[in-house]
């Protein structure tokens, strides 16, 4: 909520010229920030302290153009023609002033309280590109300060120019803005961008070869692709290898103190139930969880954000959207599926940037068919154990691994695909729409905060919900495992109901009931399984691969079951959290219904059809 008794200082742009790297630097908040188009969709705020003075500054959607009707657009037009702003921050790319300066010439036609702030002065060094700043001050008539928001550099600079400009306008008195935009002509803006480049800006032909050069191996037809698959292979390598040391250590010390834990509460005189509850229930699901999850997060989301922060990730959405098309969806899908393989909730959020309301819902409900983070470290265990074959660590099971499971993905990225196809032909028909892809310069990574970011951002952000979820969903798990019937525990009962169906599609009754008792988060479905297995009313430590391995194969688990759980695992129910972000972000639970039952019927259908090949080809 906007503050009307304090200073308003708008931030436009366009996307992807450090707009929101300068409100984080400003406010000391931490929006999200990343080299690739459409990060910030909603108007956010925060509070600058400036000189014992306090100034509200609003960072309004990256945008192209102030004419259009897209809800970027039309958010930055409708706060900037409110007046409500009392200076406007137009942050711009200095190494690709002339096309920035299209949207800085509309901003200036609605008001003239505005300041340039001319960002990425580094990279334009790095290119040899050379901004005239006098010259540009007087083609635009207002100041023009040069920034490298991303290492704090002309941030003191330009709110001083925005405090010296803001106390004229009070000695002047305030001047309300011209609104002349609607009369204005997209063709003109450009033409005056090029004329005031051309007179401000000069730079070496040679400085700008580099982004060319890589585009040429990243983008190409025929090896964009599969180098794109080679770096999602190399993620996961390094993910399953780094991953392998630091999980079985963690879940030694976690582990270790159930009995620490279990003393106090002895000590305590708690009541042997509550006891058992606590430790055997909540406690070891909860250690489990977050030994199993903490270290390929740790590993993966800095990776991921790495690849998102050299500019990668528009390059990805480039080389699929001709696909995506021909499925009749549009190419930004592919950039929110990325988001959807650290979280599927942020993944369905992230579909806000696709401009069509009808592509943006095939994107929604059909974001959970890539697995999130959640899913991978039991894919990881079960490809490792029943299709590599082995229990061992070592580079070369984990690199076999890594390709095993980059396939996986690959399957959840047709099964999208062909998923929005048929969506597109029968309840949301229409065409694809037109698709602009603006593609980032490539930067530098900042290790340290990818770091930051990762773990504060993502790691800790879904460890915290796994936690919230597990510590719940042990003490129901032991509860059902505990309470005794004639017939057996609950948990025996309902996975016994369970069971024929799920025989039908390669699994057995307990892993579905996992999968269901699973809908909080997708990381406790595996301690679910142990659980029932063991039918022993707790989580015991499964020490290492070698011991998973004994305990799945003694309930009848082959290679069948474990493709079976893998592609089921890909494909079925979003977890609670993603239900509810779809609820919110589509308003209805008929589409919330939609996208529960569409991946699960995927997911149905194709292991039913692996169970069949399974009995009848292979005999299983």
């Amino acid at each position: 909520m906007t503050d009307q008794s304090s200073t308003t200082i708008a931030l436009a742009g366009n996307p992807n010229v450090g707009k929101s790297t300068v409100f984080n630097a400003l406010t000391h908040l931490h929006q999200h920030t990343g080299n690739w188009t459409g990060k910030t969709v909603v108007c956010a705020s925060g509070i600058v302290h400036w000189h014992n003075r306090e100034f509200l500054l609003v960072d309004l959607p990256g945008t192209y153009a102030l004419q259009s009707e897209h809800a970027e657009e039309a958010a930055a037009r409708e706060f900037l023609q409110s007046g409500e702003a009392d200076c406007v921050i137009i942050v711009v790319d200095a190494t690709c002033l002339e096309r920035n300066l299209i949207f800085a010439l509309q901003v200036l036609s609605v008001t003239r309280r505005a300041v340039l702030c001319l960002n990425l002065m580094d990279e334009a060094h790095k290119k040899k590109i050379q901004v005239d700043i006098p010259c540009l001050e007087d083609a635009l008539g207002i100041p023009v300060v040069p920034c490298t928001a991303a290492k704090g550099k002309g941030l003191n600079c330009l709110m001083e120019t925005v405090d010296r400009m803001l106390s004229e306008e009070r000695l002047q008195g305030k001047h309300l803005p011209d609104r002349q935009l609607a009369d204005a002509n997209l063709a003109d803006f450009a033409a005056r961008a090029e004329k005031i480049a051309q007179k401000a800006v000069s730079y070496d032909p040679a400085g700008q070869n580099r982004d060319r050069k890589i585009d040429h191996i990243l983008m190409s037809r025929y090896g964009g692709i599969p180098v794109m698959i080679a770096l999602l292979a190399l993620v996961f390598f390094i993910t399953i290898v780094g991953a392998n040391y630091p999980s079985a250590w963690l879940s030694k010390l976690l582990y270790s103190l159930a009995d620490p834990f279990s003393n106090v509460l002895i000590w305590l005189h708690a009541p042997e139930w509550l006891r058992a509850m606590l430790i055997d229930g909540a406690w070891r699901v909860t250690a489990s969880v977050v030994s199993v999850m903490l270290p390929p997060m740790a590993i993966f989301f800095p990776l991921f954000t790495l690849l998102e922060d050299i500019g990668y990730l528009p390059r990805i959405a480039f080389n699929l959207d001709h696909i995506f098309s021909k499925a009749c969806a549009c190419g930004k899908q592919a950039l929110t599926l990325c988001m959807g393989f650290g979280c599927n909730a942020a993944g369905v959020v992230g579909c806000r940037i696709i401009d069509s309301a009808r592509e943006r819902m095939i994107a929604i409900l059909t974001n959970a068919m890539v697995p999130c983070n959640g899913r991978f470290p039991a894919m990881i265990s079960l490809i490792t154990l029943f299709i590599v074959g082995s229990t061992r660590s070592n580079w070369h099971t984990s690199l076999l691994a890594a390709i095993c499971l980059t396939a996986v993905v690959a399957l959840g990225v047709l099964m999208t695909l062909l998923a929005s196809w048929l969506l597109s032909k029968t309840i949301l028909k229409g065409l694809p729409s037109a698709f602009f892809l603006e593609l980032p310069p490539y930067r530098r990574p900042q290790i340290g905060k990818i770091i930051i970011r990762s773990i504060r951002d993502r790691t800790v952000f879904v460890l915290m919900r796994a936690v919230c979820v597990a510590a719940p969903a042990g003490l129901l798990i032991w509860c059902m495992a505990n309470i005794a019937t004639p017939e057996g525990s609950l948990l025996q009962i309902v996975s016994n109901q369970l069971d024929p169906f799920a025989r039908w599609i390669g699994l057995d009754g307990i892993i579905l009931l996992a999968f269901v008792l699973g809908f909080p988060a997708n990381e406790i479905v595996v301690p679910i399984i142990l659980m029932g297995y063991l039918s022993a009313g707790s989580l015991v430590e499964i020490h290492d691969l070698f011991d998973l391995s004994t305990l799945l194969q003694a309930n009848g688990w082959t290679t069948a079951t474990a493709i079976c759980f893998i592609i089921f695992s890909l494909f079925h129910w979003p977890c609670s959290t993603t239900c509810l972000t779809i609820k919110k972000e589509t308003g209805s639970w008929k589409w919330t219904m939609i996208s529960i039952l569409l991946p699960t019927a995927f997911g149905i259908v194709l292991c039913f059809l692996v169970h069949l090949v399974a009995v009848y080809g292979f005999g299983y």
